[in-house]
Protein backbone atom coordinates (compact mmCIF):
# COMPACT_ATOMS: atom_id res chain seq x y z
CA UNK A 1 0.00 0.00 0.00
CA UNK A 2 0.85 3.75 -0.49
CA UNK A 3 0.55 5.81 2.90
CA UNK A 4 0.52 9.39 3.69
CA UNK A 5 1.17 9.44 7.72
CA UNK A 6 0.37 13.18 9.00
CA UNK A 7 1.78 13.18 12.63
CA UNK A 8 3.50 16.76 14.33
CA UNK A 9 5.48 14.66 16.69
CA UNK A 10 8.78 13.54 15.12
CA UNK A 11 9.06 10.37 17.26
CA UNK A 12 5.74 8.91 16.75
CA UNK A 13 5.62 10.04 13.15
CA UNK A 14 9.06 8.75 12.38
CA UNK A 15 8.07 5.31 14.83
CA UNK A 16 4.96 4.64 12.42
CA UNK A 17 6.85 4.90 9.41
CA UNK A 18 9.06 2.96 10.12
CA UNK A 19 6.55 -0.03 11.60
CA UNK A 20 4.28 0.69 8.04
CA UNK A 21 7.60 -0.06 6.26
CA UNK A 22 8.45 -3.33 8.37
CA UNK A 23 4.93 -4.69 7.32
CA UNK A 24 5.91 -4.29 3.64
CA UNK A 25 4.45 -1.30 2.55
CA UNK A 26 5.55 2.28 1.26
CA UNK A 27 5.21 5.71 3.64
CA UNK A 28 4.84 8.22 -0.04
CA UNK A 29 4.97 11.05 2.31
CA UNK A 30 4.58 12.77 5.84
CA UNK A 31 3.43 15.96 7.06
CA UNK A 32 3.50 17.82 10.18
CA UNK A 33 0.89 20.23 9.29
CA UNK A 34 -2.79 20.59 8.79
CA UNK A 35 -1.91 22.31 5.52
CA UNK A 36 0.80 20.22 4.86
CA UNK A 37 -1.47 16.90 5.07
CA UNK A 38 -4.17 18.38 3.05
CA UNK A 39 -1.52 18.71 0.10
CA UNK A 40 -0.11 15.91 0.63
CA UNK A 41 -3.26 14.05 0.21
CA UNK A 42 -4.34 15.73 -3.15
CA UNK A 43 -1.10 14.96 -4.56
CA UNK A 44 -0.54 11.63 -3.69
CA UNK A 45 -3.76 10.05 -2.97
CA UNK A 46 -2.86 7.26 -1.04
CA UNK A 47 -3.78 4.11 -0.40
CA UNK A 48 -4.17 5.08 3.15
CA UNK A 49 -3.61 7.98 5.36
CA UNK A 50 -2.97 8.24 8.58
CA UNK A 51 -3.68 11.38 10.17
CA UNK A 52 -3.50 13.11 13.74
CA UNK A 53 -6.08 14.71 14.60
CA UNK A 54 -4.76 17.71 16.47
CA UNK A 55 -2.17 19.15 14.27
CA UNK A 56 -0.10 22.95 13.88
CA UNK A 57 -0.47 26.22 13.13
CA UNK A 58 -3.39 25.54 16.27
CA UNK A 59 -2.83 22.43 17.88
CA UNK A 60 -7.24 22.24 17.67
CA UNK A 61 -8.54 19.46 14.60
CA UNK A 62 -6.57 20.62 11.75
CA UNK A 63 -5.67 16.95 10.93
CA UNK A 64 -9.74 15.96 10.99
CA UNK A 65 -10.56 18.89 8.99
CA UNK A 66 -7.96 18.28 6.41
CA UNK A 67 -8.89 14.61 6.10
CA UNK A 68 -12.40 15.94 5.49
CA UNK A 69 -11.17 18.88 3.49
CA UNK A 70 -9.62 15.71 1.49
CA UNK A 71 -12.24 13.59 1.12
CA UNK A 72 -14.49 16.19 -0.26
CA UNK A 73 -12.18 16.17 -3.71
CA UNK A 74 -11.46 12.72 -3.40
CA UNK A 75 -14.87 10.80 -1.98
CA UNK A 76 -14.26 7.36 -0.59
CA UNK A 77 -10.31 8.76 0.47
CA UNK A 78 -9.14 5.94 3.47
CA UNK A 79 -8.13 7.80 6.21
CA UNK A 80 -7.29 6.50 9.49
CA UNK A 81 -7.64 8.80 12.04
CA UNK A 82 -5.81 8.83 15.20
CA UNK A 83 -6.79 10.78 18.75
CA UNK A 84 -5.42 11.23 22.23
CA UNK A 85 -8.95 11.03 23.77
CA UNK A 86 -12.31 9.61 22.81
CA UNK A 87 -14.71 12.51 21.15
CA UNK A 88 -17.64 11.67 19.68
CA UNK A 89 -18.07 14.49 17.33
CA UNK A 90 -15.34 13.57 15.42
CA UNK A 91 -16.14 10.33 15.48
CA UNK A 92 -19.67 11.80 13.79
CA UNK A 93 -18.25 13.92 11.64
CA UNK A 94 -15.85 11.34 10.04
CA UNK A 95 -18.68 8.78 9.26
CA UNK A 96 -21.03 11.50 8.28
CA UNK A 97 -20.68 11.14 4.11
CA UNK A 98 -21.66 7.18 4.67
CA UNK A 99 -18.61 6.24 2.30
CA UNK A 100 -16.96 4.36 4.18
CA UNK A 101 -12.92 4.00 4.34
CA UNK A 102 -12.40 5.46 6.97
CA UNK A 103 -11.32 4.73 10.98
CA UNK A 104 -10.66 6.32 14.51
CA UNK A 105 -8.32 4.90 16.63
CA UNK A 106 -6.88 6.15 19.88
CA UNK A 107 -3.26 6.75 20.04
CA UNK A 108 -2.43 4.11 22.32
CA UNK A 109 -3.20 1.48 19.56
CA UNK A 110 -0.55 2.41 17.68
CA UNK A 111 1.76 0.30 19.78
CA UNK A 112 0.02 -2.31 19.32
CA UNK A 113 1.65 -3.36 15.79
CA UNK A 114 -0.61 -5.89 14.49
CA UNK A 115 -3.95 -4.16 15.40
CA UNK A 116 -2.90 -1.13 13.62
CA UNK A 117 -1.62 -2.68 10.20
CA UNK A 118 -4.79 -4.79 10.39
CA UNK A 119 -6.73 -1.36 11.38
CA UNK A 120 -4.77 0.43 8.10
CA UNK A 121 -5.52 -2.93 5.97
CA UNK A 122 -9.23 -2.51 6.59
CA UNK A 123 -9.47 1.30 6.00
CA UNK A 124 -7.29 0.55 2.81
CA UNK A 125 -10.07 -1.67 1.65
CA UNK A 126 -12.59 0.29 1.91
CA UNK A 127 -14.16 -0.93 5.57
CA UNK A 128 -14.02 0.63 9.26
CA UNK A 129 -11.62 0.43 12.27
CA UNK A 130 -13.29 2.17 15.01
CA UNK A 131 -11.22 1.95 18.48
CA UNK A 132 -13.56 -0.11 20.80
CA UNK A 133 -12.98 2.28 23.44
CA UNK A 134 -14.96 4.98 20.90
CA UNK A 135 -17.50 2.51 20.31
CA UNK A 136 -18.21 2.11 23.81
CA UNK A 137 -18.92 6.02 24.05
CA UNK A 138 -21.07 6.01 21.19
CA UNK A 139 -23.08 3.22 22.16
CA UNK A 140 -23.59 5.07 25.73
CA UNK A 141 -24.83 8.12 24.61
CA UNK A 142 -27.43 9.63 25.82
CA UNK A 143 -28.90 10.14 22.33
CA UNK A 144 -28.82 6.50 21.17
CA UNK A 145 -30.37 4.72 24.51
CA UNK A 146 -33.80 5.26 23.25
CA UNK A 147 -32.97 3.53 19.89
CA UNK A 148 -31.33 0.84 21.55
CA UNK A 149 -33.30 -0.30 24.56
CA UNK A 150 -35.28 -2.99 22.70
CA UNK A 151 -31.82 -4.88 21.60
CA UNK A 152 -31.04 -8.17 23.71
CA UNK A 153 -28.05 -8.09 25.90
CA UNK A 154 -26.26 -10.70 23.07
CA UNK A 155 -27.34 -8.00 20.29
CA UNK A 156 -25.78 -5.07 21.78
CA UNK A 157 -22.67 -7.42 21.80
CA UNK A 158 -22.89 -8.39 17.81
CA UNK A 159 -23.69 -4.39 17.15
CA UNK A 160 -20.66 -3.74 19.05
CA UNK A 161 -18.28 -6.09 17.70
CA UNK A 162 -19.84 -4.67 13.93
CA UNK A 163 -19.33 -1.20 14.77
CA UNK A 164 -15.73 -2.16 15.18
CA UNK A 165 -15.86 -3.03 11.75
CA UNK A 166 -15.39 -6.52 12.26
CA UNK A 167 -17.27 -9.45 10.02
CA UNK A 168 -19.99 -11.51 10.45
CA UNK A 169 -16.96 -14.20 10.76
CA UNK A 170 -14.80 -12.22 13.02
CA UNK A 171 -17.83 -11.35 15.42
CA UNK A 172 -19.02 -15.52 15.70
CA UNK A 173 -14.93 -16.24 16.43
CA UNK A 174 -15.15 -13.24 19.06
CA UNK A 175 -18.22 -14.68 20.82
CA UNK A 176 -17.67 -17.94 20.29
CA UNK A 177 -20.87 -18.54 18.34
CA UNK A 178 -21.70 -20.28 14.93
CA UNK A 179 -21.71 -17.91 11.96
CA UNK A 180 -25.32 -18.91 11.18
CA UNK A 181 -26.38 -17.58 14.96
CA UNK A 182 -24.99 -13.80 14.21
CA UNK A 183 -26.45 -13.88 10.88
CA UNK A 184 -29.53 -14.35 13.21
CA UNK A 185 -28.80 -11.81 15.65
CA UNK A 186 -27.79 -9.29 13.29
CA UNK A 187 -31.20 -9.70 11.30
CA UNK A 188 -33.05 -9.31 14.18
CA UNK A 189 -31.27 -6.13 15.46
CA UNK A 190 -31.16 -4.41 12.19
CA UNK A 191 -34.97 -4.70 12.09
CA UNK A 192 -35.39 -3.40 15.44
CA UNK A 193 -33.14 -0.66 15.03
CA UNK A 194 -35.21 -0.25 11.45
CA UNK A 195 -32.42 -0.54 8.81
CA UNK A 196 -32.45 -2.52 5.88
CA UNK A 197 -29.81 -5.00 6.23
CA UNK A 198 -27.58 -4.58 3.50
CA UNK A 199 -24.88 -7.41 3.22
CA UNK A 200 -21.81 -5.02 3.15
CA UNK A 201 -20.38 -5.06 6.52
CA UNK A 202 -18.80 -1.50 5.51
CA UNK A 203 -22.36 -0.02 4.76
CA UNK A 204 -23.94 -2.03 7.25
CA UNK A 205 -21.83 -0.43 10.21
CA UNK A 206 -21.47 2.90 8.90
CA UNK A 207 -25.62 3.01 8.64
CA UNK A 208 -25.38 1.59 12.43
CA UNK A 209 -23.09 4.29 13.55
CA UNK A 210 -25.04 7.42 11.58
CA UNK A 211 -27.74 6.09 13.21
CA UNK A 212 -26.72 5.63 16.92
CA UNK A 213 -25.03 9.34 16.47
CA UNK A 214 -28.34 11.34 15.12
CA UNK A 215 -28.00 14.63 17.06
Amino acid sequence: MRIVVAEDLYLLRDGMVRLIEAYGHEVVATAATGPETLEALLTWRPDVAVVDVRMPPTQSDEGLRAALAARAELPGLPVLILSQYVEQLYARELLADGTGAVGYLLKESVFDADQFIDALERVAAGGTAMDPAVIAKLLSSGSSNRRLEHLTEREHSVLSLMAEGLSNQAIAGRLFLSDSAISKYTTSLFGKLGLTDDDSSNRRVLAVLAYLNEP
